[in-house]
């Protein structure tokens, strides 16, 4: 059984009520890993999923580790937190740059999946950053230098461009979504699937492994119910982890 990492889609909410004179504060937790989690497993992978909130401490500093998993997948979240460790924050101390690391495991024959969001590629406010980071180097776009965000209220449908075999058995149209990140692909890139113009998937051969970039949600709210609860959900993320994991 194959085994992919999931990383990513989740945060916590920290509300404030004023009420007069009065004030509390309360927080919530939240994930949307289920929906993608879920297509994984029922294609036979096994998944085991981080939050963001445990990256820090959790996510791999050693490719004996990493190599354990035949896919990582990088969902909504940005890469300083893989940058700044809490021992190097609060300590000084030097630890290995996790996104050299992941750069590494691809080149050496692993497999990545980057899924848009907020704060994935350059994100809201230029607060993703991976433009700035070695993982750059083995994806199959190029990142803007500004937040790459385009809002769709109205909905977007994507556009099947080409046919491949990540995309076997996927027909018809595709479901409406609210938003994507603006990618720009590599020369050699294969770009299936476009959305306005912009690749929506993508995907690349890099040194002995593979990584593809899906420029959307895999979960609301980008991602639309229409899009979660499509006949085709499960069977398009089992055919890019396929792709990937085959090399």
């Amino acid at each position: 059984m194959k085994k992919i990492l999931y990383v990513g889609d989740s945060l916590v909410i920290y509300s404030t009520y004023v009420v007069g004179h009065d004030q509390f504060f309360t927080s919530t937790y939240t994930s949307e890993e289920h929906w993608l989690k879920k297509a994984l497993e029922d294609g036979g992978y096994e998944v085991t999923y981080l939050p963001n909130h445990d990256v820090n401490q959790r996510f791999p500093y050693e490719m004996d580790d990493l190599t354990r998993y035949d896919c990582v997948i990088l969902s909504d979240i940005g890469s300083n937190t893989f940058l700044i460790p809490d021992e190097s924050a609060s300590k000084c101390e030097f630890r290995p740059n996790r996104c050299d690391l992941i750069r590494d495991y691809v080149q050496g024959g692993g497999s990545l999946l980057m899924i848009g969001g907020y704060l994935t590629f350059t994100g809201i406010d230029g607060k993703g950053r991976w433009g700035t980071t070695s993982v750059q180097e083995v994806l199959p776009i190029t990142m803007l230098d500004v937040d790459d965000r385009r809002e769709h209220c109205e909905g977007i449908v994507p556009k099947v461009e080409t046919e491949h075999p990540a995309l076997n058995g996927i027909e018809g149209n595709w479901p409406r979504f609210l938003g994507y990140n603006k990618l720009i692909a590599k020369p050699g890139a294969d770009v299936p699937v476009s959305i306005c113009g912009d690749p929506m998937i993508a995907l690349i051969k890099s040194g002995k492994g593979r990584s593809a970039v899906f420029a959307s949600d895999c979960a609301p709210h980008w991602g639309t119910y229409e899009f979660v609860n499509w006949k085709y959900y499960k069977l398009l993320w089992q055919g890019i982890a396929g792709w990937l994991t085959n090399g």
